[in-house]
């Protein structure tokens, strides 16, 4: 893992420094403080405030690449539509081949080719 993504929720130094801890100082999180926000204890936080503060929302979610976030959300909820919101399988062998069969057949329909659409003013 190379860039965590958390929404709002997970504003705060604790998780930050516990997600480096798990998964090595080089991982890049990105968690989009609120309006509101001070600097305090953690770097990376006070980072992302300056970057706000300077550049605007819009700006840093560019720069940070927290848009990729939407893209996972909307793959998952995609999946769940799809496949369904629950696994079958009772042991954790079986959920892992469910899944696997389930992500290949979601990856077929998605080559397939999704609906074209127009934007309506």
């Amino acid at each position: 893992m190379c860039r965590f993504l958390g929404n709002g929720a997970y504003d705060s130094a604790p998780p930050a420094a516990t997600i480096q801890e798990a998964f090595g100082p080089d991982v890049e999180v990105i968690i989009p403080p609120p309006s509101n926000a001070v600097p305090g204890d953690c770097a990376i936080r006070n980072a992302h405030i300056q970057m706000i503060a300077d550049h605007g929302r819009i700006a840093w979610q560019k720069a940070t690449g927290y848009g990729q976030r939407f893209r996972g959300e909307a793959q998952i909820g995609r999946f769940k539509q799809v496949i369904g919101p629950a696994l079958r399988g009772r042991k954790m062998e079986a959920q892992k081949l469910e899944i696997v069969i389930a992500v290949k057949a979601l990856n077929r329909v998605t080559d397939l080719g999704r609906a074209a659409y127009r934007r309506v003013i």
